[in-house]
């Protein structure tokens, strides 16, 4: 009878703390994205923490004040420069989508003249206009929920940092693995986050930025937008900004810019896919090797959940899901044969 009881009140409380939880979870999902945030930099400055506390002997509350004017001097106060910048060009980009759609129908007519193929009909161009616009709105929602989620991510960094020790403590004991188990899991966790949290964003910027300069150099049409869509295009594997700068390389030469297409695809294949390559390289030494299909699949879920953060935080629950896989196979079902 004592044992009825006990797995009763066990599993009644679980059932609480579920329901209970997907109630928070739903009426504050707003602050989600502060809170991802808030992890992504206590993972990237909890060894400076560390450091201040346990070897400078500094207070805690002073240590974490001071990480925090790091992360708004080098984080908080570059991405909201950028994002003033980037929303006083989105008043411009539906007029640069108009001129992309007039670009691409004229690419289209280039091609039909010269080869006899159509490539695209009015209703492809028209419904990839509108994912564009649907971008835009997107990206406008994201900067206009910013304040409330650096008011979030600094709020709650500073109280993880504070209780640095407690908070990681109190995590791991809830983890349901052996100990083993979860140092692999909270170690995996840490890489993952260091890994997404710096190597995506920092490869996609640079891309971006090398690309620009091209675009501009060699008289790329709309070359902001396409150096925005070459951002994206870097979470791809194996053709990366090639999806951008080969389509545009074609229209150029079918334009009758032949310097300008000739210029670009050396430009391109002598540079942009090289530091692609050099940085890729060099952080997959310094931080996590994430496997690319992990990566696009990842940052497509993310951001369809979670939005920005969903960059980070994408792959690392693909990969975490996986990984629990491997656990389970490894812990349960290879035991039974």
């Amino acid at each position: 009878m004592t044992t009825t009881k006990e797995h009763y009140w066990k599993y009644s409380l679980i059932v609480l703390i579920l329901l209970l939880g997907c109630l928070i979870v739903a009426k504050l999902w707003m602050f989600v994205n502060g809170l991802l945030g808030a992890f992504t930099i206590f993972v990237l400055v909890r060894r400076q923490m560390i450091y201040l506390t346990e070897k400078l002997r500094l207070k805690k509350p002073f240590a974490a004040s001071l990480i925090l004017l790091e992360v708004a001097a080098c984080i908080i106060v570059p991405v909201y420069f950028l994002m003033w910048v980037l929303l006083g060009k989105v008043q411009g980009v539906n007029i640069d989508i108009s001129a992309l759609a007039q670009t691409v129908r004229h690419f289209d007519e280039l091609v039909r003249e010269k080869l006899g193929y159509t490539l695209f009909n009015a209703d492809i161009i028209n419904a990839a206009t509108g994912y564009l616009s649907k971008g835009i709105q997107v990206l406008v929602s994201q900067i206009s929920g910013l304040f409330i989620t650096t008011l979030t991510l600094v709020f709650l960094l500073y109280f993880m940092l504070v209780d640095y020790h407690g908070i990681e403590r109190y995590i791991y004991d809830l983890l349901p693995f052996n100990d083993a188990n979860r140092k692999n899991v909270a170690s995996e966790i840490y890489r993952l986050v260091r890994s997404n949290a710096i190597g995506i964003p920092l490869l996609a910027v640079i891309q971006g930025m090398v690309a620009y300069a091209g675009y501009l150099v060699f008289g790329v049409p709309s070359a902001f937008l396409m150096a925005i869509l070459t951002c994206f295009a870097t979470i791809v594997p194996l053709v990366g900004t090639g999806i951008v700068w080969v389509p545009v390389v074609v229209y150029m030469a079918l334009t009758g810019n032949w310097a300008g297409a000739a210029g670009l695809t050396v430009y391109s294949c002598v540079i942009l896919i090289n530091i692609d390559n050099f940085f890729r390289f060099i952080l997959q030494k310094k931080l996590a090797d994430t496997h690319p299909l992990i990566t696009v699949f990842g940052v497509i879920f993310g951001i369809a959940v979670f939005g920005f953060w969903g960059v980070v935080f994408g792959p690392l629950l693909l990969s975490l899901f996986f990984l629990l896989i491997n656990i389970l196979k490894r812990e349960y079902l290879e035991e039974r044969r």
